[in-house]
């Protein structure tokens, strides 16, 4: 087992943001993980699982042993009546096993196309765009306890699977209670439709559908449109350091949209299944006139306002705390004018 010291994680975090892990292993599978839980002197010590750092702010240099995960493998699995069951290591590129499914004639993901991240990640954070969220294509997952170096499988039922949240997200006692700081995932299956139907309804997948005259698009043509999108709206973290969503949408009663509505008729907003309502935070941030504005070389997206920015690159960028300065002083704002306290994503260490 090789345990790099003192390692550089502005690489290893989509935000860019300067930071260094006191101690880092390479996860390639599950007798890296053993090996750890082995060692006299690793044992015991706190542990950081990460993945492709895409829903990272680092506000200083990480005293936890970094565990990277780079476990790889992608294949059709199983079968059901009804699906196609595939399996991906949890250090495979999210985007990259998107593309592959399709390559494969295995359509349901397509929706989730260009989203950031590692497909170890995508069960914790119950990742989700444009009408589908994971917990709708996902099958099991398998993970390993770190602290007794047990392997075990999670079904969609025990993830506890929310808007943006999973059992992976929360800490706890008791069996499986939750699972934040305490499992690795090592691999994860999906369940992708034998007879598969598009997901449309999203004004922007519509306006993409009228544009190509389009009646009855295909998964590669939804595929193409999602990247489309994306790639409009959203800065490519290779080019500029973000960590994407950096708000929750809030959801709220039908009387709180409604009186949002009386005193800002152009709010965006979307029923739900049970007569809820979810706001677009990015309209609400934008309401409040923070697009373009900046703390420090921290700054709000100009071309969409849900996304936080590194202005800067390298030791002249952007720090964790500007970046939390700004999202703090967000938050103030749309609480003093909506009445509403947004919830961030990334996780911040």
């Amino acid at each position: 087992m090789l345990v790099e010291k003192n390692v550089p994680l502005q690489a290893l975090n989509t935000f860019h943001i300067v930071a260094r892990a006191h101690g880092l292993v390479r996860v390639r599978n599950e007798a890296d993980v053993l090996e750890v839980l082995a060692d006299p002197q690793w044992a015991q010590e706190p542990k950081f699982v990460l993945g492709g750092g895409s829903n990272l702010v680092l506000t200083g240099d990480v005293k936890p042993l970094v565990l990277k995960v780079q476990v790889q493998g992608r294949s059709v699995v199983g079968e059901t009546a009804k699906a196609w069951i595939v399996e991906a290591g949890a250090g495979e590129d999210w985007h990259d096993f998107v593309a592959w499914t399709l390559a494969q004639g295995l359509p349901g993901l397509e929706n989730l196309a260009l989203i950031p991240g590692t497909v170890g990640a995508s069960p914790v954070q119950n990742i989700g765009a444009y009408g589908v969220e994971l917990q709708d294509r996902f099958d099991a997952l398998d993970a390993i306890d770190l602290t007794t170096g047990k392997l075990f499988t999670l079904d969609a039922a025990q993830c506890a699977f929310g808007y943006r949240d999973s059992i992976f997200k929360h800490g706890g006692t008791a069996p499986l209670l939750g699972l934040k700081d305490r499992a690795l995932i090592l691999r994860v299956r999906f369940s992708l439709p034998k007879v598969w139907k598009p997901v449309l309804g999203y004004a922007d997948l519509d306006k993409k559908q009228a544009q190509a005259g389009c009646g009855h698009p295909t998964a590669q043509q939804i595929f193409d449109w999602v990247c489309e999108i994306r790639r409009a709206k959203l800065p490519d973290p290779a080019v500029i350091g973000n960590a994407g969503s950096f708000f929750k949408n809030p959801t709220v009663t039908a009387e709180q949209c409604a009186d949002i509505i009386a005193r800002d008729p152009k709010l965006v907003h979307y029923r739900l299944d049970d007569g809820s309502y979810k706001l677009a935070a990015g309209w609400l941030i934008d309401a409040c006139g923070w697009r373009g504005k900046a703390v420090g070389q921290a700054g709000v997206y100009e071309k969409q306002a849900l996304v936080l920015v590194n202005l800067g690159m390298g030791a002249l960028g952007a720090t964790g705390g500007e970046v939390m300065t700004l999202a703090g002083a967000i938050q103030t704002s749309v609480y003093e004018r909506f009445g509403l306290r947004l919830e961030t994503e990334p996780v911040v260490l």
